[in-house]
């Protein structure tokens, strides 16, 4: 009898410690704005997550119950940004005076925006949220990062191939062996071409100081602002990310929409490491570009096109520099615009075109376009590059312009192309997204 209770015993005690060990894909760590939104886009995007946080609330520093107002980001649908403001929306429709306009400045109360968060989050499979959690220690152990916890005083270990450190400092990372950078937050000096690699934008930048002034070739203009994947990857290990450290230590709600767009990229770049099991140090950018793009998040801050059908279309196009924004007005009231009724010229499609496709040279010396690229210049050069007959190109994409592609205008070679018409047949017929480019922007041949 005394054998049989040992054993039963013993049975009960390697269960508790198998219980005590759990294996995920990803580990958010922090249930701050950015950490929630990258948790619901890593489960979204069909990797097994888990979310910890000390608090017995998510996104615990939204405590105020008075009504605020949001002015960022009103034009710039994107993710999961884009689905929080429809639900505050929806929880205050009928509120008196609420303005319920789709591009209104966003007003809430922040603890009920804390609320819809959380309540977004807890909608979706594959998230596993523990509250109550104290992060212990980070060990590596083999191809996963090892985490002690303890919850509600209980020691745990949660094994994952990615941990995303969504706490204000960085401080999981660094306990990990990351090593400090100092990533510069302000005008985009790291390389005109790491726009090419934004998995976040906003229209007006969290780390924005009156005394900063943009140098003339930055690209998107300041106060505008992006962020490129490799600024939330952990300097010296592999595949830990960082979704708040580079936003202000001393957050306002106006710094929200940044935290979840952000939060949402640190999210797609960590369920594409889980997903193909490989490391932060061999990234797609474009892959994980696209995978935003599926769950309708923004590359670039473009505020005119939100609406538009093709959408991502221009996106890709303008992410790859073929096209790129204009910035109209300043300070506080700068927009960043596609403009997509205006002309293309050839003198801003020109270099990107000799710098992707070897066949371009050839064709500019022989066609010699005019200072406004046409609707035939655009057509030949597909011709050119597809090795597709011009006529062909021609009765095709003419009988497509205004069922297809449902164009406005009348389909003539002669007329000067407009961006918008550019960018979507451009990125039907050339595929310039489809191009590969490293974590700085590079083109990868």
């Amino acid at each position: 009898m005394v054998k049989r209770l040992a054993a039963l015993l013993l049975f009960f005690n390697c269960a508790i410690a198998c219980a005590q060990t759990i294996k995920t894909d990803v580990l958010v760590i922090g249930g701050s704005p950015s950490g929630v939104a990258a948790a619901i886009q890593c489960a979204r995007s069909k990797v097994k997550t888990v979310l910890i946080d000390e608090g017995t609330t998510l996104c615990s520093s939204m405590t105020a119950n008075n009504m605020t107002t949001i002015k960022t980001d009103r034009d710039l649908p994107s993710g999961v940004w884009a689905e929080f403001r429809k639900r505050v929306v929806e929880h205050y429709k009928k509120t008196p005076g609420y303005d319920t306009s789709y591009n209104a400045p966003l007003q809430l109360q922040p603890d009920s925006g804390a609320m819809i968060l959380a309540n977004i989050a807890d909608s979706v499979k594959d998230l596993d949220i523990k509250l109550q959690t104290t992060f212990i220690d980070i060990v590596k152990d083999d191809d996963r990062w090892q985490v002690s916890i303890t919850q509600n005083g209980i020691p745990e270990t949660i094994k994952a191939r990615v941990i995303i450190d969504a706490t204000n400092t960085g401080e999981i990372a660094a306990k990990a062996g990351s090593k400090a950078i100092d990533f510069d937050k302000r005008p985009n000096k790291g390389g005109l071409n790491l726009y090419r690699t934004s998995i976040a934008m906003g229209d007006f930048s969290p780390m924005f100081y009156e005394d900063i002034v943009a140098p003339e070739y930055n690209y998107p203009p300041y106060p505008t602002f992006f962020m490129p994947i490799k600024a939330l990857v952990a300097n010296g290990v592999d595949n830990i990310l960082l979704s708040e450290k580079w936003l202000p230590l001393q957050k306002t709600i106006q710094d929200l929409s940044s935290q979840i767009t952000i939060g949402q990229g640190a999210g797609v770049t960590a369920a594409y490491c889980a997903f193909y099991k490989t490391t932060t140090a061999n990234l797609n950018v474009r892959a994980i570009q696209g995978e935003l793009l599926s769950f309708k998040g923004y590359l670039l801050p473009l505020e005119d096109i939100s609406a538009d059908p093709y959408c991502r279309a221009i996106q890709q196009v303008c992410a790859t520099g073929m096209l790129r924004g204009i910035q109209k007005g300043s300070g506080r009231n700068t927009q960043f615009l596609f403009m997509p009724d205006s002309t293309v010229t050839t003198a801003e499609v020109k270099p990107y075109l000799l710098e992707i496709y070897t066949r371009a040279f050839l064709w500019f010396n022989t066609e010699k376009p005019g200072e406004k690229f046409t609707v035939g210049n655009l057509l030949s050069f597909i011709s050119e590059l597809t090795l597709t007959d011009p006529e062909n190109v021609k009765k095709n994409i003419g009988n497509a312009w205004n069922t297809q592609y449902k164009f406005t205008s009348a389909f003539d070679l002669n007329r000067p192309i407009t961006r918008r018409e550019f960018a979507i047949l451009a990125n039907k017929y050339l595929n310039p997204f489809g191009r590969a480019v490293d974590l700085n922007g590079r083109m990868v041949n």
